[in-house]
């Protein structure tokens, strides 16, 4: 089946994750030429090789705008580097920029990407969250190009003989990492908990699923500080406190993680959809014996961060109206039904995640989909860098026990802030 042949396509994933229209702002220094014309696409190493192909047809059909495209290192972080590097110095290298979607208000506020108009854009077509990750300040300033949810990846095959459903709510998932993980020798959850970006998403996901919230009003007002809060975190720090989260998992990122599933050693994780594809695939010790379900919740289905990518355009692209039409050509429906069955990338077209075809080849996209239409985006701030630093190295001293997640909570209260007062 070509979804298990996917599996390493799919590893594309965690370097995205850290994941058309027409330009409607003016360049600041008159280094726009024509509307019409070549183009250069920045992105994350493709490891997958997915992409070159796709603009290969564009290539083909438009040969007085073709695009090359530029692959920058397969870190999130190295990436966002190079980029704004080279946005900051007006340089000009890059026409289109494939961004993860927690930079979208970061790049927007610094003026370095252009307003879009949205009419030019099928964006009712698309899965409703995604389109909020495109915003800063009420307007659109990307397309959403690809996207992501986390999903709770499991051992069917042990909860099967066990007899219980996989687990709806977290008071569900202790237990059962507790008890049944122990019976089979297995270590009970993980996610992604070395500090990096994703203990960020995993500490959003805890907070959001228990109904809280980090930053309002585009950064600019702090809602942590709550009784949600205080609970999300309060669950990480139980878990590693009480051994169902093993200690080894505060090293994990997302291919730690997937490993230690893969290699038969965990009985819960939290990752995204490649990590289920990986763990179908040749070689794999659990390959059909694993289901995925949302995320669980304090009293129910839980809530996920948004991840993938948004396409946005330069301040100083060269041809912004071949810009708009290379990025219309990339979301259309044909090419995002490509993204998925050539990269494993999940798609932003929402017909695509009820095709029968697709879900025979991709058994989670009906999870997938209800993931993501629970999904939230990461704290919105143009000073997100600095936001995901403090979030990190708060939740990480309450999951290590340096702090309770009550004193966690005021700490990060107080340094996001401080954050904010800096704008």
């Amino acid at each position: 089946m070509r979804w298990i042949r996917a599996a390493g396509r799919g590893l594309l994933v965690a370097a995205v994750l850290l994941t058309g229209y027409i330009a409607s702002g003016t360049p600041a220094d008159g280094a726009r030429g024509s509307g019409r014309g070549p183009l250069t696409l920045a992105t994350a190493g493709d490891l997958t090789g997915y992409l070159a192909p796709l603009l290969d047809g564009w290539n083909r059909a438009h040969p007085d705008e073709r695009v090359t495209l530029v692959e920058l290192p397969d870190s999130a972080d190295e990436t966002h580097a190079q980029m704004t590097t080279d946005l900051r110095s007006g340089a000009g290298r890059f026409d289109v920029l494939n961004i993860d979607v927690a930079w979208t208000s970061e790049f927007a506020a610094a003026g370095w990407i252009s307003p879009l108009q949205r009419d030019r854009f099928p964006l009712k077509s698309f899965l409703r969250p995604v389109v909020d990750t495109a915003t800063y300040e009420g307007r659109l300033y990307a397309v959403p190009y690809v996207t992501n949810a986390g999903l709770l990846l499991y051992r069917k095959d042990i909860l099967d003989k066990e007899g219980v459903e996989p687990p709806r709510t977290w008071a569900e998932l202790e237990h059962q990492a507790r008890t049944i993980a122990a019976k089979y020798g297995l270590d009970g959850y993980a996610g992604q908990f070395l500090p990096y970006e994703g203990l960020t998403v995993n500490a959003a996901e805890a907070v959001y699923s228990a109904g809280g919230t980090i930053l309002g009003d585009e950064g600019e007002r702090v809602t942590v500080n709550s009784a949600a809060a205080r609970e999300g975190i309060g669950f990480l720090a139980r878990g590693v406190r009480d051994g169902w989260i093993p200690q080894e998992a505060l090293t994990f990122k997302e291919e730690e993680s997937r490993q230690a599933f893969q290699d038969g050693r965990l009985l819960f994780l939290r990752n995204w959809p490649y990590a289920y594809v990986s763990a179908s695939g040749k070689g794999s010790e659990v390959a059909g014996k694993i289901g995925a379900v949302p995320l669980p919740g304090p009293d129910g289905p839980g809530a996920s961060v948004l991840g993938g990518s948004n396409l946005a355009v330069s301040t100083h692209a060269r041809h912004p109206d071949s810009a708009a039409a290379l990025i219309a050509y990339l979301t259309s429906e044909r090419v995002q039904r490509q993204v998925l069955t050539e990269g494993a990338l999940p798609p932003v077209r929402a017909d695509l995640y009820q095709d029968p075809e697709l879900i025979r080849e991709f058994p989670y996209l009906p999870t997938l989909r209800a993931g993501v239409l629970a999904a939230a985006p990461r704290p919105k701030s143009p000073r997100y860098d600095q936001v995901s630093l403090a979030v990190q190295a708060v939740v990480h001293d309450a999951m290590t026990q340096q702090q309770t997640p009550e004193a966690a909570v005021r700490r990060l209260a107080r340094e996001l802030a401080a954050i904010a007062r800096r704008g």
